[in-house]
């Protein structure tokens, strides 16, 4: 598949600190791109870099195959961006917010306005288009500028926390209309939510000081990067001796408990019958297997290199 963003050894220093550090990777049109990782690591630098508000200090920004220095008229035709900060002028209504978008992109009032009802009416918030501003929650001013990046149909769509302080009716509505532009628009963003990530994405960028340390399917990052299972047993009576017999099982991995659950990973199923059988007579409530997720990933990789 064709790629709709392309990284040729991009580099970014502010203050005399590498922020991006020679990035080169490419984004396939119409995918859905997660970018996680710690504060500080480079994460809204680069959106702002892909959007056009940053300049790279070295390398390369294609869009489209353009590049991005020399043709950014063209280019920023491309880019719908929603920043993390609000940057909506209080004193204009909504819909003047992103009318003024839509003249600096030439489009059209009738089309721009039809628009406007289109996605303000998805996100639950058309009964508000005529509210200035600095009136309305910052959960509102996110939908607003989610809006105000749609308004010229940019094909590449660069999404900063796109739903920051949303309620959870608020949250599920943004989901619905960024999967459905999905595939018609390349979609990167940033998101604290791990819980958003791993159920919207068709791959993620693991970044820490600048690099990418992993970059692919949470399931392809899980299956080569941690060998473990996740178990649960809940007993009727966990008591400190119990737990301190179970904790000694030399399979075991990362055990602690909660109350009467013992939790620990193990590098294979087979650790959890070594648990069981440590414990015959012990009257067990509950026995879970659960999937790893990515707070496992991040856990193993920036809590300190991995389970053991």
């Amino acid at each position: 598949m064709a790629a709709s963003i392309t990284l040729k050894k991009v580099g970014k220093i502010i203050g005399g600190k590498t922020i991006l550090a020679g990035l080169s990777f490419g984004i396939e049109k119409g995918s859905l791109v997660a970018v996680v990782g710690l504060n500080g690591a480079g994460k809204s630098t680069l959106l702002k870099l892909l959007s056009g508000f940053e300049n790279p200090n070295y390398g390369q920004v294609f869009l489209h195959g353009l590049d991005m220095n020399k043709r950014r008229n063209e280019t920023r035709k491309l880019i719908g961006y929603v920043p993390y900060e609000n940057d909506l002028d209080p004193w204009l209504t909504l819909e003047e917010n992103i009318l003024f978008n839509a003249e600096l992109f030439n489009v059209k009032s009738d089309i721009a306005k039809k628009q406007i009802r289109k996605y303000s009416t998805l996100l639950g918030f058309n009964n508000q288009l005529n509210q200035t501003a600095f009136k309305v929650s910052g959960g509102i001013h996110k939908k607003t500028m989610l809006v105000r990046s749609l308004i010229h149909n940019p094909d590449i769509l660069i999404l900063d926390e796109p739903t920051g302080y949303m309620d959870a009716e608020s949250i599920r509505l943004t989901w619905d209309l960024i999967k459905d532009l999905r595939g018609d628009k390349s979609i990167i963003y940033v998101s604290n939510s791990l819980n958003e990530i791993e159920q919207a994405h068709d791959r993620i960028l693991v970044f820490d000081n600048g690099k990418i340390l992993m970059d692919g399917h949470l399931d392809t990052l899980l299956e080569s990067t941690i060998e473990y299972h996740q178990f649960q047993i809940e007993f009727e009576l966990l008591t400190d001796d119990l737990y301190k017999q179970l904790k000694n099982i030399p399979t075991v991995v990362s055990p602690n408990r909660l109350d009467n659950t013992f939790h620990f990973y193990g590098r294979t199923r087979d650790v959890f019958f070594d648990v069981i059988s440590k414990a015959p007579n012990e009257k067990k409530i509950d026995l879970n297997l659960k999937k790893l997720g990515l707070r496992d990933l991040l856990d193993s990789e920036f809590a300190g290199k991995g389970l053991d």
